[in-house]
């Protein structure tokens, strides 16, 4: 084996042990390692250029970024996440054809449809799934991407909730809590304009925790202005008092004929 790729190999088992330890810091420092070492392969992306060993290198260089992606979520980095998800993403596109299928693509996929779901770039996440084969939207980790996003969007918050406990793997902990968070905010602001009070009982059904204790802790997390009276949780209400500005009409009307008379010219 080239003495390069040797040390390479070397090093990525010395980096998954650290992973499996759960040892980031060391994992962290490892992996910066890895990279500069793969910058000498010249069969890896952009260069793709046919090297003796160039399946060789395309392989151990797609492991490392998809250990490296998956080290962001176990890090709670979501820009290292993005980051890593792009040089990684070559792997399985321009250079898919000439290596085997990895067995973690569809989760990791599934994981960047859920990290631009958290991230209320809905967009993007559309444009990701048109890029998608049949195959992997087929597959349970982009699948429950895809129901998520379903039911956020038709406001069933409480499927999104729920789907926590179904999720198709650990690792898709991580964005779950974060959207969970995202989701209780929204139902949160609905019932402070909504209610003036709920019972403590209907609040923590509403905001689907499975005990009072939970309800307390989120409240208390989020330094919302609710107080509990006599159990009983009081909304503060958003002083209603507060001078509206008014729209300049007669100013807008004069704006928007001058624009007609323009226009008129124009043709």
């Amino acid at each position: 084996m080239d003495p390069k790729l040797t040390e390479v190999s070397q090093l990525f088992e010395r980096f998954k042990a650290a992973c499996t330890r759960d040892d980031l810091s060391t994992s962290t420092n490892m992996l910066s390692q890895l990279k500069v070492l793969l910058t000498g392969f010249r069969s890896l992306p952009p260069l793709f250029e046919n090297t003796p060993n160039s399946t060789q290198e395309l392989i151990i260089a797609r492991d490392i970024y998809e250990h490296a992606v998956l080290l962001s979520v176990k890090n709670g980095d979501q820009d290292a996440f993005e980051r890593d998800f792009f040089q990684l993403k070559p792997y399985y596109t321009d250079a898919g054809s000439h290596l085997a299928p990895s067995p973690q693509e569809y989760m990791i996929l599934g994981l960047n449809l859920l990290r631009l779901l958290v991230q209320n770039r809905i967009a993007e996440f559309h444009t990701e799934l048109e890029l998608l084969s049949p195959a992997a939207l087929e597959n349970p980790c982009v699948k429950h991407a895809v129901e998520l996003e379903q039911s956020f969007m038709e406001g069933a918050y409480n499927r999104v909730l729920s789907a926590k406990q179904n999720v198709p793997c650990k690792t898709f902990d991580y964005f779950m809590d974060l959207l969970a968070k995202t989701v209780r905010d929204e139902i949160a602001g609905c019932s402070e304009k909504a209610y003036d009070y709920l019972s403590i009982s209907d609040a923590r059904q509403m905001l689907l925790f499975s005990s009072d204790n939970e309800l307390l802790e989120y409240i208390k997390e989020g330094h919302l202005e609710w107080e509990i009276k006599n159990g009983t949780v009081v909304f503060q209400k958003a002083n209603e008092s507060a001078p509206c500005k008014e729209i300049p009409s007669l100013q807008l009307i004069n704006q928007t004929l001058s624009y007609a008379r323009e226009l008129e010219r124009i043709v």
